[in-house]
């Protein structure tokens, strides 16, 4: 798949048929609004001027205060309505279900492994197959969120205690950026996750992949870095299936090295940036629940960053 140097967040450039539904209800009030906008400004300046025979002002309120916005409004309702009904139903049937989790400040993503019928779970990123429709199951742990992919699809809130779900599809591969659109803390504004569309054999490939147990070490840092995962005692609140598994305070690390982000979108995902997430989280992302590693030497440091990076 070639995708776009940064992921496309933007309801102006849709991918998806409900998001080109949703473009055109921007345009189209845009363009009504601009056009009311116009007319009112050339009447103010129509009234500035001296008429030998002004309009009565019983014959302005008839036309402009009353027929105009109700022949106005009329259409729009009439167009929004048939339009709203071409959206697609918010429902699970014949499409591929996905659980995602809202929490503060990232999201739990599980898919069902179609072989073995287990989860499968990952973190800030969804990918899904191009062309088939997708429904998200949607929930929240903490706090009211809401999730926005705009170049896919509407907003829809996710209120803990409560499953709601959001049907999308993409009619094309590429990165779309989602985002929390509900505040939800301090952290609200960097809660970001990217939706990936592939090709469905691609997909395929991928959601084997991640069904995987996370890679064997191939050298003795990498077996270090396994080490210091344990030594620091990671697991209390990560899981890598085949090493430490009853976790879920925090992501799923099993597959973190081929995610493409870190921290829900902060940082891009390799060595560098792990080894400066693992030391002070507190420093690039305020407020997280994320302890810094003050006790680790730069050694067993870079061991475990190059560890969680070979993990793709």
């Amino acid at each position: 798949m070639s995708a776009p140097a940064q992921p496309l967040q933007s309801v102006l450039h849709p991918a998806g048929s409900d998001a080109v539904i949703i473009n055109q209800f921007a345009w189209v009030m845009f363009g009504a609004g601009a056009l009311i906008f116009v007319a009112v400004m050339a009447l103010l300046v129509l009234s500035l001027r001296r008429h030998e025979r002004p309009l009565s002002a019983k014959l302005w309120i008839a036309g402009a205060g009353v027929a105009f916005p109700v022949l106005v409004l009329s259409a729009l309702l009439v167009w929004s309505t048939w339009r709203s009904a071409q959206l697609r139903p918010q429902t699970s049937n014949g499409a591929l279900a996905i659980s995602v989790t809202a929490k503060m400040w990232w999201w739990e993503v599980r898919y069902r492994d179609p072989d073995s019928g287990r989860e499968i779970v990952t973190a800030n990123e969804i990918h899904i197959p191009v062309g088939k429709e997708i429904y998200l199951g949607l929930n929240a742990a903490d706090v009211i969120h809401s999730l926005w992919i705009p170049a896919l699809a509407g907003k829809r809130d996710m209120i803990p205690g409560r499953l709601t779900g959001l049907t999308l599809r993409a009619d094309k591969p590429g990165v779309y950026r989602g985002q929390c659109a509900e505040y939800c803390g301090i952290q609200h504004a960097r809660m970001a996750l990217n939706v990936v569309a592939l090709a469905p054999q691609e997909f395929d490939a991928w959601l084997a992949r991640q069904a995987r147990p996370a890679l064997e070490p191939v050298n003795e840092q990498l077996l270090r870095g396994r080490a210091v995962f344990l030594e620091q005692r990671c697991q209390t609140c990560h899981t890598i299936r085949g090493v430490a598994e009853l976790a879920q305070q925090g992501p799923d690390l099993t597959h973190v090295g081929g995610r493409m982000q870190i921290g829900a979108g902060v940082l891009r995902t390799h060595q560098g940036t792990l080894a400066g997430w693992i030391a002070d989280p507190q420093a690039i992302k305020p407020g997280v629940f994320m302890p810094p590693a003050a006790d680790i030497d730069g050694v067993s440091l870079r061991a475990l960053a190059a560890y969680l990076d070979h993990l793709k």
